[in-house]
C-alpha cells in the first residue's frame, strides 16, 4: 500500500471493465480517493457489481446517456477502460468537457499515447499505462508510462492511484509492449506451470483434488518465501538443492530442456504479436 496518505483527486473511470473495477476496490480499501471515483459501464448490471464500494459512484449509461462526459468534467484523473477499437470515439466524447490540466491515464492495450494526444485538447497530461490480473486481488504489477505532457507531480499521482492495487514500474513508452510480456502475460505463464506440475503429479499417481492441493500450495509457499526473503530467487534454489540431491537430479532435467530459452522465445513471440496487434493486425 502507499506510504502517502494524502487523498487523490476526483477520479473517472469510463468503461470499468474487470480491470478499471478491480482499481476502484483498490481506490475503495485504500481509503485515499475521499474526493470520489465516478465509474461507468454500459448495462445496469455490470454497474450493480461495483454498487456499494466506499466512495465509488457506479453510473449505468443505460440510464444516464451522459454518464461519461458528467463523470469526466467532474474528475482530475480520468481512467479509459473501454476495449481499444472505442478509445478514440470515447476520447472525441470527453475531449470538449475536460478542464485544463485533467490527468487521462490509458488502461487500454495497444491505443498510443500518440492517439490520446491527437484527440484530446493540446497540452492535457496523458499516462498509458498496463496493469496486469493479480490487480484484482492488490497484488499487481502495473506498468506506466508518461506522454509529452505528463510532469512529475502528474506522474506520481497517478504511481499513488496504481499502488492501490500492487506495485508500480515506470518505463518508457517505447518499453510498455516488452512489459506486457512478463507482467501482463506472465500470470499466464505461472498458471501454465502450475497445470503441468499438478499434471505431473497424477501421473506418480494422486489424486487430482491431492495434486492440485500440492501443485498450488507449493507454488504459492514458495512465492510466499521469496517475498519474505532477503535473498534472490537463484540462491534460494541452491538451498533447496542439496548436492548430488534428488532435487539437483530434477533441475538438470528442467536446464537440459532449456527452459532458459524457452522462456526467452516465448516472450518474444508475445512481443512480435504486441506489435501485429499496434500496426493493425
Amino acid at each position: 500500500m502507499p506510504h502517502d496518505a494524502t487523498p487523490l483527486p476526483p477520479i473517472a473511470i469510463l468503461g470499468a471493465g474487470s480491470m478499471g473495477g478491480a482499481i476502484a476496490r483498490g481506490l475503495a480499501r485504500s481509503g485515499l480517493a475521499s474526493d470520489g471515483v465516478t465509474t461507468t459501464n454500459r448495462s445496469r448490471a455490470k454497474a450493480a457489481e461495483l454498487d456499494g464500494l466506499d466512495r465509488v459512484t457506479s453510473v449505468a449509461l443505460e440510464d444516464a446517456p451522459t454518464g461519461n462526459t458528467d463523470a469526466a468534467a467532474a474528475a482530475d484523473v480520468v481512467l479509459i477502460g473501454v476495449k481499444p477499437a472505442m478509445v478514440p470515439d470515447l476520447l472525441r466524447e470527453i475531449a470538449p468537457v475536460l478542464r485544463p490540466g485533467t490527468i487521462v491515464v490509458s488502461l487500454a492495450a495497444g491505443v498510443t499515447v500518440a492517439t490520446f494526444e491527437e484527440i484530446l485538447p493540446s497540452g492535457m497530461p496523458v499516462l498509458r499505462s498496463m496493469p496486469n490480473t493479480p490487480a484484482l486481488v492488490g497484488r499487481g504489477v502495473t506498468g506506466l508510462a508518461a506522454g509529452t505532457h505528463a510532469s512529475a507531480a502528474v506522474v506520481a499521482t497517478v504511481r499513488r492511484l496504481f499502488e492501490t492495487v500492487g506495485t508500480v514500474i515506470e518505463v518508457p513508452e517505447g518499453q510498455i509492449d516488452a512489459l506486457s510480456t512478463i507482467s501482463g502475460s506472465g500470470p499466464a505463464y505461472f498458471f501454465l506451470l502450475v497445470e503441468e506440475f499438478t499434471k505431473a503429479a497424477v501421473g506418480k499417481g494422486f489424486a487430482e483434488a491431492e495434486a492440485r492441493l500440492m501443485a498450488e500450495q507449493t507454488f504459492i509457499g514458495a512465492a510466499a518465501l521469496l517475498e519474505a526473503s532477503a535473498g534472490d530467487p537463484a540462491e534460494l534454489r541452491r538451498k533447496v538443492t542439496s548436492p548430488k540431491g534428488t532435487t539437483e537430479r530434477a533441475i538438470a532435467v528442467l536446464q537440459g530442456a532449456r527452459i532458459d530459452a524457452a522462456f526467452a522465445t516465448a516472450t518474444d513471440a508475445a512481443l512480435a504479436r504486441a506489435k501485429e496487434l499496434a500496426a493493425g493486425a
